[in-house]
């Protein structure tokens, strides 16, 4: 290993000794009920504090089993046609709520000047695969047809989400590629996602321990999941990915995932498809909503908002 896979910074250092000292079970060992109450607890002490939003209100779309929760979030009260963000939640599609990830859609908003929209897609293992994909669907082409409920002139989608949602973030994508929304996607931007077989990486084995996600959980989640690996709609890098449009990916150095990220941005640039690529050194998967706990991840998601905002600029 080169000296960089060692690195680890210091407020990283201290949040996983802080972890290590509070003993808690792995996910895989608590079940999904608790382990959705620890995401939020962990959350309530190891993120940011939200962003002042002009608008923030809970609405619903209609999905293939019934209304789909969201939140909607907008710094300004009004604003002029324009692109809308779609943010889809991780949590290896068993854990992560609305709540844990609202500080975090805040940001996004203000750091994008863009309202967002964040979905509450139904979880495993209660709706194994195809349920998450399937509702991620149903939103976008929701939000994408510019409903009253939203009051904005939609002219583009800028899909994003983290892990598990960085996932369905090029799976909803690939899906309004090959059957066209009402408006297009212009930038989607997945945060550390799964995107291929993970089996395959050598981060999965270097990362299995110690670094807050680890191989035992990864296991659980994909378990509970369900679905076919060979489904580009669980796997998105076996499908065709040719057409993707114009792409901001980010990666953590210490992540599990960290390569499965790699290889995805490799194979787009491979591709010909316009894309961002950050790898941030010395960090851990999750850190977008651990910034109280992990200070110096702020820095990382303001780069990657940044791109992201560059990239919808030019793409607008």
């Amino acid at each position: 290993m080169a000296d960089t896979e060692h690195y680890v910074r210091e407020d990283v250092r201290g949040f996983l000794d802080m972890l290590e000292a509070m003993g808690t079970k792995g996910v895989e060992e608590v079940g999904a009920v608790e382990g959705r109450e620890q995401m939020r607890t962990l959350g309530s002490v190891a993120e940011a504090e939200p962003r002042p939003m002009a608008i923030r209100r809970d609405l619903t779309c209609p999905g293939p089993a019934g209304d789909i929760p969201l939140r909607f979030y907008d710094p300004r009260e009004t604003r002029a046609a324009g692109p809308c963000v779609m943010f889809i939640h991780g949590g290896g599609f068993v854990i992560g709520d609305l709540e844990v990830y609202d500080a975090l859609c805040t940001e996004i908003a203000h750091q994008l000047d863009l309202p967002v929209v964040s979905v509450d897609y139904r979880l495993a293992p209660e709706h194994p695969f195809p349920a998450a994909p399937d509702d991620c669907e149903a939103a976008a082409r929701w939000i994408a047809s510019s409903p009253a409920e939203l009051d904005r002139e939609i002219t583009g989608l800028v899909i994003t989400g983290d892990s598990a949602g960085g996932n369905l973030t090029i799976v909803t994508t690939n899906q309004l590629v090959n059957e066209p929304a009402a408006v297009p996607v212009v930038v989607q931007a997945p945060i550390y996602p799964v995107a291929s077989d993970l089996s395959r990486h050598s981060s999965l084995a270097m990362f299995a321990e110690g670094f807050l996600l680890t191989g035992a959980a990864m296991a659980w989640f994909t378990s509970q999941y369900g679905g076919d690996a060979s489904d580009p709609r669980h796997t998105p890098m076996v499908g065709d990915c040719s057409d993707t449009p114009p792409t901001v990916v980010c990666t953590a150095g210490l992540d599990p995932l960290r390569d499965s990220g790699r290889e995805y941005a490799a194979h787009l640039v491979q591709l010909g498809t316009e894309t961002v690529y950050l790898e941030f050194p010395g960090i851990i998967h999750g850190f977008t909503t651990l910034r109280k706990a992990i200070p110096s991840g702020q820095k990382d998601l303001e780069a990657f908002l940044d791109a992201v905002k560059l990239m919808v600029e030019r793409h607008r």
